[in-house]
């Protein structure tokens, strides 16, 4: 184990509170062992590591991290990513792909999917068909939602088009997490453009999932 990662887990492993423990795991469907640690309290220890030890060098270190068995390491790994997330070299997507795949459920899906990735099409944007055309024909669940979320920090630079394509590939998914995301997905743009989310919802009731539709339309008046 890294020297950084020894010192980080130690910390964490100090701040450990088996009271809170039992219902963070239970919120996660007891997927994963935790540590009990709340996340101001877990931002407030990353950041004051940071202060102390700087960002880690190799984003082997931060995979090291990432495979430690309690949740919050998982958690970690991923502000460190967002930390360094403005200067990150173009192959870094191939990075967040693997952790998509890892781990999966939807609390490091999204933050990965929904900002980290997001925020890496912004920069590089011409890597953006090569890899969403591919996850969202995958079998991988979570490689699905990732296509449909990829779009979450786009705000005017929405490509309707893909959205709207991505989301009619999988609508017929019974998926939770499918359904979810593609409300989740446009009830975003519909901050941008409610009228043609209205008109895309309308014109697609017959294979959208009552969830999706739902989800979709929350924000807005009849």
């Amino acid at each position: 184990m890294d020297q950084y990662t020894k010192e980080l887990y130690d910390i964490f492993k100090l701040h450990q509170n088996e009271t809170n423990r039992p219902s963070m795991e239970s919120y996660m469907k007891n997927h994963f062992h935790f540590l009990g640690i709340k996340t101001h309290e877990r931002r407030q220890l990353i950041k004051d590591f940071i202060q102390q030890h700087g960002l880690p060098n190799d984003l082997s270190i931060i995979k090291e991290i990432w495979d430690l068995e309690e949740r919050e390491l998982q958690y970690v790994a991923l502000d460190l990513l967002s930390k360094g997330s403005k200067k990150a070299e173009i192959e870094r997507i191939e990075f967040y792909e693997q952790l998509i795949t890892e781990k999966s459920w939807w609390d490091t899906v999204d933050t990965i999917a929904g900002s980290l990735i997001s925020l890496h099409f912004l920069r590089f944007p011409d890597l953006i068909p090569q890899y969403t055309d591919r996850w969202i024909h995958s079998e991988n669940m979570w490689l699905q939602r990732a296509a449909i979320l990829h779009q979450l920090k786009f705000k005017q630079q929405t490509n309707e088009e893909r959205l709207f394509k991505h989301i009619k590939i999988v609508s017929v998914s019974k998926e939770f997490f499918i359904q979810k995301a593609i409300g989740w997905a446009l009830r975003e743009y519909s901050k941008i453009n409610p009228i043609s989310v209205r008109n895309f919802v309308t014109g697609n009731e017959n294979i959208l999932a009552p969830l999706s539709k739902r989800e979709a339309l929350k924000r807005m008046t009849n």
